[in-house]
């Protein structure tokens, strides 16, 4: 293994312009001249994270309209400006002759670029045009001549704009540099061309698990957050966020599927943010995996670049069997010697055998119908996606149909039965982005073995139905014991989910004590007078057993009062908590609405942890001292209470508590209702109020 660290590569764009003070100057006969100004970048993994050198020229452009106009020019990645040209003043054939770079971090990123009219109302759009990053080769310049076009324009030739456009490295690298990057964008066109003629190896046979232990010797200095990223061909993870410090602690484990036939090195760069948009890359490791021995955990400590520590981590390979493709009729789970094996694997005999070993899954993907069509000739060439947690396969592609019949055989490993899988349709369209053609979750809890089912395909974000149906077979078979650890991450959608499950949650337990309290306020004669009997002859006859008792009888009520719509009741509960819950409510809502309805939700969330620190801190100072005179009177009613619990049995308290809670508002109607506990407790002020100026 090698600790030869990567530098950082940064795509540079230079777009030289009239005025030569931006940076180089260019000489129109001769070669591009490249700027050596340091651009600060960052060698990541996200998509070819490596930030790579792009250069460009924009040397003129000939726009075709009458009288004339004050032409300049905007770039856009990622609906975001890089950069603008100067405006040239009543011209039409413009040149600028100006240079820019900007650092990129995904060959598959396209470049966009806008001509507009200077005016002084308002900017008049006159054409844009666009190109992929990919189509660059390494250190030569690529001069383009891009057709300028508006939709909304009549006119069929808006002119040309020309550039120069060159793939180049930010600083003087090593040989091994030059190496990689140029393998970088060979691994990208090879991508383009196996995804089109659709031989990528999906089927894995391993487990790559990764644990990060610790940083040692990391400079500790300033603020800011150190993380890790971690790169198998194309799956990619990221750790949690630490501050800096000189040995920071992630104990986080990641996993990567190992394929058949492909030998994939394990990336690992150790970054640096301070602030949100500035980065540092304190090395970048190169893990040869091919030498990996087999359920063997390898330790590695690898030096960063100078003066930025070690990094500590394990790797160990695991042999995994669960994932294949194949016929319908060669399905793995229709051989009675293989079900036999697979039931005894995960029967309650094994079941503490193998914890990690969770379950294994097997679909039977039949054919969809009635899909929607997307070429002018009516047709689609769909094919299947399925995902289940971070692993994928595909189907092949059937051409020019609607109504696809794949019937193929698929299996997973299960890493976590609260897992949902995932069956997207898409329309294959050649070396473009496939169409999504419709979605369905199915909760694995909810699979009914061996069962042919039709569900209904929806929208992208599963929020609505769309046209169109698929039809599967499912089989699950999971060790009943066995659990999943997931690392927990920061996500929005999550963070919704959750408010919404405790809110639920909340709504329920609310709803049970006012419906106490209005036995107590006698709202219902009839249920004060059954709820007072039940009460009493409860509190006189309990005994400790009848608490599990009581809950036995109620989950016994729950089963026998389950209906057969329930199941499907209960899985599109599920879906809809699970994806985007009140989605289609937050639809309708406008942009002030919604504005409102996060704000209301911040300000419960403040005033919620305001009154818990506010009553724990109040019982902290009740027995600090902090307010002598109530402090005194706690203990003289806890000497009581002591007293009271000491001579007189619990069952008698209770009652007479009860009774009273009863009676109180048949004496005195008016009576408004308190808890002497929560008063006093207001009496003793918080750790906030006790610094808050007079």
């Amino acid at each position: 293994h090698t600790n030869e660290a990567m530098d950082s590569f940064s795509p540079i764009f230079f777009l030289f312009l009239t005025s030569q003070s931006a940076y180089h100057s260019i000489d129109k006969d001769g070669p591009l001249s490249l700027p050596s100004r340091r651009q600060t970048s960052l060698t990541g993994f996200g998509d070819y994270h490596c930030l790579l050198p792009v250069s460009g020229v924009l040397m003129q452009c000939c726009l075709f309209s009458t009288g004339t106009s004050d032409p300049f020019v905007k770039f856009k990645l990622d609906g975001k400006n890089i950069y603008k040209s100067k405006v040239v003043n009543k011209n039409l054939n413009p040149i600028w002759n100006e240079s820019f770079s900007f650092p990129v971090r995904d060959l598959d990123q396209t470049l966009h670029l806008k001509v507009y009219d200077r005016d002084l109302r308002s900017n008049d759009f006159m054409g844009s045009s666009s190109f992929p990053l990919y189509k660059l080769d390494l250190d030569r310049i690529i001069p383009m001549t891009l057709p300028l076009e508006d939709p909304n324009s009549e006119e069929s030739d808006m002119g040309v704009i020309i550039l120069e456009a060159c793939l180049s490295i930010r600083e003087e690298p090593a040989k091994r540099n030059v190496w990689l990057l140029k393998m970088h964008l060979f691994s990208r066109k090879s991508r383009v061309m196996r995804l089109m003629c659709g031989q990528r190896n999906q089927v894995w046979t391993g487990i790559y698990t990764v644990i990060l232990v610790e940083g040692q010797n990391m400079p500790d200095c300033g603020q800011g957050d150190v993380y890790v990223r971690f790169r198998v061909g194309e799956q990619r993870v990221r750790s949690k966020n630490l501050c800096i410090k000189a040995n920071p602690q992630w104990r986080e484990s990641f996993e990567f599927n190992q394929f058949q036939d492909v030998q994939e090195n394990l990336a690992v760069e150790v970054c640096c943010k301070r602030g949100r948009k500035s980065e540092e890359c304190w090395g970048v490791l190169d893990i040869d995996l091919t030498r990996l021995p087999v359920n063997q955990r390898q330790l590695y400590t690898h030096e960063l670049d100078p003066n930025k520590g070690r990094l500590v981590f394990l790797v160990t390979l695991t042999p995994c069997s669960g994932a294949s493709i194949s016929d319908i009729q060669s399905a793995p789970l229709d051989n009675p010697t293989t079900f036999e094996e697979m039931q005894e694997k995960y029967g309650l005999m094994k079941c503490l055998w193998d914890l990690k070993d969770v379950g294994y899954l097997q679909i039977k993907l039949i054919k969809a119908t009635d899909l929607p069509s997307t070429d002018l000739s009516g047709k689609s060439d769909p094919f299947c996606t399925l995902e289940l947690g971070n692993s994928k396969l595909q189907t092949h592609t059937i051409s020019k149909t609607l109504n696809p019949e794949w019937r193929t055989a698929l299996t997973f490993p299960i890493k976590d039965i609260h897992d949902v899988l995932v069956l997207t349709v898409y329309h294959d369209d050649g070396d473009k982005a496939p169409d999504v053609l419709g979605k369905v979750a199915i909760p694995l809890l909810t699979v009914s073995n061996g069962q042919q089912i039709t569900r209904t395909l929806k929208n992208n974000n599963l929020s609505r139905t769309t046209k169109g149906s698929i039809t599967l077979e499912l089989n699950v078979l999971y060790n009943p014991v066995s659990f999943a650890v997931d690392n927990p991450k920061f996500n929005k959608k999550l963070l919704a989910r959750n408010i919404y499950r405790v809110r639920k949650i909340s709504m329920a337990i609310l709803y049970t004590l006012q419906y106490i309290k209005s036995c107590f306020n006698w709202e219902n004669t009839r249920r004060s007078i059954t709820a007072f009997l039940i009460f009493v002859v409860a509190v006189w006859l309990w005994e400790l057993f009848m608490l599990p008792l009581f809950l036995l009888l109620l989950i016994g009520w729950n089963y026998f009062h389950i209906t057969p719509g329930m199941a499907s009741y209960s899985q599109d509960l599920v879906i809809s908590v699970f994806f985007f819950p009140s989605l289609q409510e937050s639809e309708k809502k406008g942009l002030m609405e919604k504005i409102h309805m996060v704000q209301e939700i911040v300000l419960t969330v403040q005033n919620t942890l305001d009154e818990v620190a506010c009553i724990g801190e109040r019982v902290k100072n009740t027995f600090n001292w902090s307010v002598p005179f109530l402090s005194f009177l706690a203990c003289l009613v806890l000497f009581l209470a002591t007293a009271a619990l000491y001579y007189i049995p619990l069952r008698y308290i209770v009652l007479v508590w009860g009774v009273n809670k009863f009676t109180k508002k048949l004496f005195n109607p008016y009576a408004i209702d308190n808890n002497e506990i929560l008063d006093f407790l207001k009496r003793v002020p918080s750790d906030v109020q006790k610094v808050r100026p007079a």
